[in-house]
């Protein structure tokens, strides 16, 4: 037992469990910000053109029973399709954002990349820079040459 709580411990530690922690959080909140987009924003217009609000729309597959006093004995039994469509719309709202997000990083990191080979060839098309002992040798040469003349 005392080796499992060890690696669980190792296990939290780790950089990606908090960066996926992060993203889960995250994730969620912008999941709530989709969904009052869709519910608030989106569905009254198309509720407008459609003449109701889609994401009530169901088929009644069997009907609802009463008794005498109008009490509900058995609910209905429905086919709520707008509350699929609802959820299809959510959907690709957020894998639209992904996508735009992934597609902006990506571009992020192929520029970063050019620039760095664009770096890389000009430091290689310049001269290279004298090392110390050719330095000396030189120094020695010009000494050298002041002897003798």
């Amino acid at each position: 037992m005392k080796k499992f709580l060890q690696d669980f411990k190792a296990f939290i530690r780790r950089g990606n469990v908090l960066d996926l922690a992060v993203g889960i959080i995250i994730g969620g909140a912008f999941n709530t910000i989709v969904r009052s987009l869709v519910n608030d924003v989106i569905m009254p217009i198309i509720g407008l053109v459609g003449g109701k609000n889609i994401s009530e729309a169901k088929l009644v597959l069997v009907p609802a029973v009463f008794n005498d006093s109008g009490e509900i004995i058995e609910n209905a039994v429905t086919l709520n399709y707008g509350a699929f469509i609802q959820s299809i719309i959510d959907f690709l709202i957020i894998a639209f954002t992904i996508f735009l997000i992934i597609r902006v990083v990506g571009s992020f990191h192929r520029r970063m990349e050019a620039l760095k080979r664009k770096r890389a060839t000009i430091e290689e098309n310049q001269a290279p820079k004298p090392t110390t002992e050719d330095l000396l040798m030189e120094i020695r040469d010009l000494l050298k040459k002041e002897e003798t003349a």
